[in-house]
């Protein structure tokens, strides 16, 4: 009796062995994630502040998450949020430490400049901080001529490189923003934009400066270099990103702000009658009825 039970029990193992802990036919679980984007909800009923801009979007940085958003498809002139663009191309194909020597058609422009003069050597370093800190017209234009030696080709290469990234409400002509009916963009493709050059560590560290200096390759001439963006002395913190103003395309801003729990989101107005000010109330608006989870 005792053998056959036995005889049994090794047949009941044979035929049902132990269910394995890991199946060799399953991938195998991947590791917990780490380094997760907190990600934005909304923690009130609050539609949203009333502001006099044209368009408006507001996202977070990290996620890309839409915030805040007015007339977000309108094509509009954006003035001196063009240099962005201007910005990627010249360091998409050229080496921060390359020497510029200024054409002298880049001189002539009016009216925000730093005062380049014709013939100066100037790294291109130093004039993508004169445009983030100054919007200086001239160092823009000092990029485009190094680059294509005419506004028409350099502005080809803009455009070549809006539908590269995705841009699909965009068209320039010129690298400084000046008025023109055919020089135009959405918040949506800016938002775009600005998110990507963000991730260059020269704009990091320029966007955010209030007073600073441009420096020609041989100490002199240099150029006092003063913000155009009045938002980075308002209580809030601010990174930065650019400013614009034209007759047409009115007071414009891309901003950068990280809320007090340390989340950033960007901000894009388009238009506005008080763009600081407009700003600083859509800021304030989104930390107050947002959570990052």
């Amino acid at each position: 009796m005792l053998a056959s039970l036995l005889s049994l029990i090794a047949i009941h193992n044979l035929a049902f062995p132990p269910a394995p802990t890991t199946s060799p036919y399953l991938p195998t679980p991947p590791p917990l994630l780490t380094n997760v984007a907190a990600y934005p909800e909304k923690s009130t009923l609050s539609p949203g502040p009333i502001l006099n801009a044209k368009s408006i979007l507001s996202i977070d940085l990290e996620t890309g998450k839409i915030l805040f958003g007015k007339n977000t498809e309108q094509k509009l002139p954006i003035a001196s949020l063009t240099k962005l663009m201007t910005i990627l191309v010249i360091l998409d194909q050229h080496n921060p430490n390359e020497i510029v020597t200024v054409d002298k058609r880049a001189t002539q422009v009016e009216p925000a400049k730093m005062y380049l003069l014709a013939n100066e050597k100037i790294t291109i370093q130093e004039l993508i901080k004169a445009i983030l800190v100054k919007s200086a017209n001239d160092a823009a234009l000092a990029l485009a001529y190094y680059d294509s030696n005419s506004i028409e080709d350099f502005a080809k290469k803009m455009n070549a490189k809006a539908i590269e990234i995705g841009l699909k409400h965009t068209n320039f002509v010129n690298p400084v923003g000046f008025d023109n009916p055919d020089q135009y963009s959405t918040v949506d493709d800016l938002a775009i934009l600005a998110r990507l050059i963000y991730k260059n560590p020269l704009v990091k560290q320029f966007a955010p400066l209030t007073k600073t200096t441009a420096n020609s390759v041989t100490g002199t001439p240099s150029h006092d270099l003063d913000t155009t963006n009045d938002l980075l002395s308002s209580y809030l913190k601010v990174w930065g990103l650019k400013t614009g103003t034209t007759d047409l395309a009115g007071q414009c801003l891309i901003s950068i702000v990280e809320s007090p729990t340390g989340q950033k989101i960007l901000n894009v107005m388009l238009n506005s009658p008080a763009r600081f000010t407009e700003s600083k109330i859509l800021s304030q608006w989104i930390f107050d009825n947002y959570q990052w989870l």
